[in-house]
């Protein structure tokens, strides 16, 4: 009996002004009850489904940095963090499913591409949540050595906290210099 390998993908961060964009690419071994859009889960609830997920399927994890993101835009920083993570499972798809409109170049037979696909298909809604956590818990750690800008909480999206530490304090290595507000600040924070 001949079993499809399908891989779900998605990828997390690009909106933020600071911290990498993230994505996961995810085989489900079983069905796993309660996957949804990581966006619309509690975080209570994606930590229960990333833990379930990471224990019982192939999960990778890809990223661009910063410095890629400012380089290239953040377009393709996204595709080439979700190249990363599909290229890390090292397998070869019959079919990669991907959250939005555009895919990365990738070694499969077939690739879509579906538009809110991380609410529709479990496999995406999977990637997701492995994106959504990871990124977070990455960005809880970068909030230890620059509390101001409230990263454990915002994420590094440009919320009130975040612009007024911007405008007080200046910008970080983490911060995209070619994202606005950040390009127009060059007074850098010191530590």
């Amino acid at each position: 009996m001949y079993n499809k390998i399908i891989v779900g993908i998605d990828e997390v961060g690009r909106g933020p002004l600071a911290g990498p964009v993230m994505a996961a690419a995810v085989i489900l071994s079983s069905e796993i009850e309660g996957l949804a859009d990581s966006k619309k889960l509690s975080a209570l609830r994606r930590e229960k489904l990333f833990n379930q997920i990471i224990s019982t399927s192939k999960v990778a994890i890809g990223s661009a940095s910063v410095e890629e993101i400012d380089e290239i835009n953040i377009l393709q920083a996204s595709l080439l963090a979700m190249q990363r993570a599909y290229n890390q499972l090292e397998i070869k798809a019959d079919l990669v499913l991907i959250d939005g409109n555009k895919a990365p170049k990738l070694n499969a037979l077939e690739i879509q591409t579906i538009i809110g696909g991380d609410a529709k298909i479990p496999v995406i809604s999977a990637a997701s949540i492995i994106a959504k956590v990871t990124r977070d818990k990455l960005m809880n750690e970068l909030a230890q050595d620059f509390p101001e800008y409230a990263w454990s909480k915002n994420a590094g999206y440009g919320t009130k906290t975040h612009l007024d530490a911007i405008a007080k304090y200046g910008i970080t290595k983490h911060h995209r210099m070619s994202f606005a507000p950040v390009k127009n600040n060059s007074n850098f924070y010191n530590s």
